[in-house]
């Protein structure tokens, strides 16, 4: 078994958040006596929350865990539905489910985050065949304050100072390890640094999307109304673009203006329409210094021979034309490029639905 040591070793090493779920679990099944880890977070889209398990791991092997920007939200467990993680999450305090008597076994359940933000909630639920006792109560308490350290630290690296969103790293990093076909293993265990080239190239899905949306005559309004109100609206465009999106779409700030989404979809309609509603609520919101603004958008499919940089081009080609042609569009860079806007016409790519 490993050490207590080992473990704040291998939970202080990781540069990538959507792994320590998993690392946080590994350790706490191996130092406590406990039969199931689950970690459950909130998820929310279009006003709806409900509890995606993001681990499970079980103390005689086996589990799963759920890379969230390929759920089936509608298949989740509603909020509600789950009242004692509700429970948890209201008292922000430790909740004890027995069944079987005093001494019998027993569900734990923790917050995850000590302080209750509402994109990061969450809770650790732990299933033991007896009470856990304060000394297993302190190693818990222990490697949850580490894991949210590390949380912050990682969050903070990754965040565009101004917005919230992601940075153009974050990206980078996600398209390797959010976007690999799932491997002969649990995923997360293999980073973007431990796969060759031609592996990266041949193990991406069809039904990953990604956008760009930059602000019509963004530099002219910066030039009229100055730094104040260019950060104002960067700022309310990239709330809004986090209230149209789904809480499990990855969201970023690429570079001034720039704006990107990463997200798994079936359906180009629905991409599309994702992108309408962000573009319809920009239009409606009224900003302060400068009234009515817009944005253009453009989205592709992601193949398996893009990086990062190909298929970001391609959706900058579709958010130039959407502005050539008077801005405030969401325009599809297949689609463009079916009907030869592009060169010579692209031959239809079939769209894996999973």
């Amino acid at each position: 078994m490993s050490t207590f040591i080992e473990h704040i070793v291998r939970l202080t090493d990781h540069r990538d958040r959507d792994l320590l779920e998993l690392t946080l679990s590994k350790a706490l099944l191996e130092l406590l006596p406990v039969s199931r880890i689950v970690i459950a977070r909130v998820m929310r889209e279009e006003g709806e929350s409900r509890w995606l398990e993001v681990a499970r791991l079980d103390a005689k092997g086996g589990g799963r865990v759920i890379d969230p920007t390929r759920i089936d939200f509608s298949a989740l467990v509603k909020f509600d539905d789950a009242p004692d993680r509700v429970k948890c999450l209201a008292l922000r305090d430790r909740v004890e489910i027995a069944w079987a008597g005093a001494e019998g076994p027993r569900i734990t359940l923790l917050p995850l985050f000590s302080q209750l933000r509402e994109e990061d909630q969450g809770v650790l639920e732990l299933h033991s065949e007896a009470p856990l006792n304060e000394a297993h109560l302190l190693v818990i308490d222990s490697m949850c304050r580490i894991y949210r350290n590390m949380y912050s630290l990682l969050e903070f690296s990754d965040r565009d100072a101004l917005t919230g969103l992601l940075n153009r790293k974050s990206l980078d990093d996600a398209f390797y390890s959010a976007v690999l076909e799932d491997m002969n293993e649990l995923p997360g265990t293999r980073t973007s640094e431990n796969l060759t080239h031609q592996e990266r190239r041949h193990h991406v899905p069809a039904n990953y999307w990604l956008g760009s949306v930059k602000i019509d005559n963004f530099s002219l309004i910066a030039e009229q109304h100055g730094r104040a109100a260019s950060d104002e609206i960067l700022s309310r465009v990239a709330r809004i673009f986090s209230n149209t999106f789904r809480t499990y779409d990855r969201l970023y700030r690429l570079s001034d203006d720039h704006f990107g989404v990463l997200l798994h979809c079936p359906d180009e309609a629905l991409v599309l329409g994702a992108f309408e509603r962000f573009k319809s609520n920009v239009e409606k919101y009224t900003f302060t210094q400068v009234g009515r603004v817009t944005v253009s958008c453009g989205f592709t499919n992601v193949l398996a021979d893009d990086s990062p940089r190909s298929a970001l081009d391609k959706t900058v080609k579709a958010v130039d034309f959407a502005k050539r042609s008077g801005g405030n569009k969401a325009c599809s860079y297949p689609g463009l490029a079916q009907r030869g806007f592009f060169g010579v016409p692209e031959p239809t790519q079939e769209v894996k639905v999973v």
